[in-house]
């Protein structure tokens, strides 16, 4: 008893201890079929705003289509953009994208913790589209991507990358 006395320093401050915390719930990883559903939607809503725009770079196109398409461009294109940055706002909320809260799964860290938009972004979208834009290597590196879907954890390549993995919500 007197050692614990002597020790004890009167001027510290008050020590509590910490309550445990438990860890955060390990969720349910989503399906493949969900996952590639939620990637074809979002790629079909982009490609519908832009299609507009990628029309208008054709060389051979009738005059009365061409002044069609001057004007839904813009529009469609500014759509498009919203719709960007609709998504990244729901990414940095939610780690969802639009399709991905319509089909209620969403990104989080492999420990279950929310994931921030800079690692969303830049790790899971960003780098391995840049890696898969470089000739020859960017196939393989794409499809190796896809096919690391099939491991009993469900998650693909970008996903070890960001530390992170798609969740029922």
């Amino acid at each position: 008893m007197e050692s614990e006395t002597a020790n004890h320093n009167p001027y510290a401050a008050p020590q509590s201890p910490l309550a445990a915390q438990p860890p955060p719930l390990r969720q349910e990883p989503a399906g493949r079929a969900i996952r590639l559903g939620a990637v074809l939607i979002d790629n079909i809503l982009f490609t519908i705003a832009f299609l507009p725009g990628y029309l208008l770079l054709l060389e051979e196109m009738p005059a009365d289509a061409a002044s069609v398409l001057q004007w839904i461009a813009p529009v469609t294109g500014l759509l498009g953009l919203g719709l960007l940055g609709y998504n990244l706002w729901l990414l940095h909320r939610q780690g969802q994208t639009l399709a991905k809260s319509w089909l209620g799964i969403r990104i989080v860290r492999t420990d279950g913790s929310r994931s921030g938009l800079g690692r969303i972004f830049w790790l899971r979208y960003f780098f391995p589209t840049l890696i898969g834009a470089i000739p020859c290597v960017g196939g393989i590196f794409s499809l190796v991507d896809a096919l690391f879907i099939f491991a009993d954890d469900r998650r693909c390549l970008h996903d070890h990358m960001a530390d992170t993995m798609v969740v029922l919500a």
